[in-house]
């Protein structure tokens, strides 16, 4: 195992900057995700630490050893590809082997790596065959198989579900995530799959146009967001917002005016807040609750329903609330019957509601919820 420490990293082709000073330290044995949309940086990052690329500025420490400028062959990674990367013409167990007696290693030593990472992996029935002979899914394994016959210091996984279809996905994310924890490996994840980031890792670093916008557990972004980027990209269906004004700000809380909930007041400490100033509430959709009995605990409000979706387990509400402009989706537990063009009548509690300031997007409530 090996600890990984990244010091103010850019990196630049020509004049355009894609990582503006990337700062992260990852624990031995830490499973650390790198998400965000397409176009942040995180496989540039990626390559990076792997050495494929070299960072303008920097500093890369694997191991307490600095390899910024270090060949991808003296940093002790070992990468899993999107795409693989298997030999055609090679045997599965040759395929393993390759590389290591590349290395020179001894010939008992191969098949003893070769074996445990098939046993590990279940594909000691595969070995025979050629990449083409396999699924998907038998393919990924291989590669992740390739990856720890090498018994590197540090993993790095670039997206490496993305080829396979959804119920593979949700199989072989197990199997990575067991993985980590039979190996005690220390591995950095690259996915622009919320939900791989949210169920895989020990933490998450979100990434956007290049910077890091939050690194935390997944249950402290998803609940405490830091800004409202972050509490939009964690979390499926994503956060609804509504803009409004804050009224007033004290110690027993704020008051906003927001249509569609009219005037909320907030039991939180919102600090910085400025009596005026424009602000977004943003309310998860699972945060949502269908009123029974007329009685309605918390911020009640009329949802006029567009549509909705059901999938057995849950309900997916689509339209806007009355007095409201914006979209919002309701995510209701359970089936429940919602016919199209009706009225719900739906409340939230007002602990659960997260408040951001419109031009900075800072979550102003963030240490209520991370307290």
């Amino acid at each position: 195992m090996a600890g990984l420490q990244l010091n103010d990293i850019k990196k630049s082709f020509g004049h355009h900057a894609i990582l503006h000073g990337i700062d992260l330290d990852v624990g031995e044995g830490e499973f650390v995700v790198l998400v965000g949309p397409s176009g942040c940086g995180k496989s540039t990052l990626l390559r990076l630490i792997a050495g494929l690329e070299s960072a303008s500025s920097g500093q890369i420490i694997i191991d307490n050893d600095d390899v910024t400028t270090a060949p991808p062959g003296d940093r002790g990674i070992a990468m899993v590809f999107q795409s693989y990367a298997l030999y055609p013409h090679m045997t599965v167990a040759k395929n393993l082997s390759f590389g290591l007696e590349n290395l020179k290693m001894n010939r008992a030593e191969i098949d003893q790596r070769v074996m445990e990472a098939a046993r590990m992996l279940a594909i000691e029935p595969l070995l025979d065959r050629r990449p083409k002979q396999l699924s998907g899914g038998q393919r990924q394994r291989v590669a992740i198989g390739r990856a720890i016959v090498r018994n590197p210091k540090l993993f790095l996984f670039d997206e490496p579900l993305s080829n396979l279809d959804a119920a593979l996905r949700v199989q072989t994310r197990g199997e990575i995530s067991r993985l980590h924890k039979r190996l005690g490996a220390t591995m950095v994840y690259v996915t622009h799959d919320q939900i791989e980031a949210m169920t895989m890792a020990d933490r998450i670093v979100v990434l956007n146009a290049g910077r890091v916008e939050q690194i935390g557990t997944p249950l402290e972004l998803f609940a405490a967001p830091a800004n409202k980027f972050v509490a939009g990209f964690i979390g499926s269906p994503q956060m609804n917002f509504f803009e409004g004004t804050l009224l007033c700000s004290g110690p027993g809380g704020v008051a906003v005016e927001v249509p569609g909930f009219e005037v909320v007041n907030l039991p939180v400490e919102a600090a910085n807040a400025v009596p005026g100033q424009a602000v977004i509430l943003g309310v998860r959709p699972s945060h949502f609750e269908l009123v029974k009995d007329g009685g309605a605990n918390g911020l009640a409000v009329r949802f006029n329903v567009d549509y909705a979706e059901s999938i057995g387990t849950d309900t997916y509400v689509y339209g806007k609330l009355e007095g409201s402009e914006t979209a919002t989706i309701a995510h209701l537990s359970d089936h429940v019957a919602v016919e199209d063009q009706s009225s719900l009548s739906l409340a939230v509690q007002p602990q659960r509601v997260h408040l951001f300031d419109s031009e900075s997007s800072v979550n102003l409530n963030r240490a209520t919820f991370a307290g």
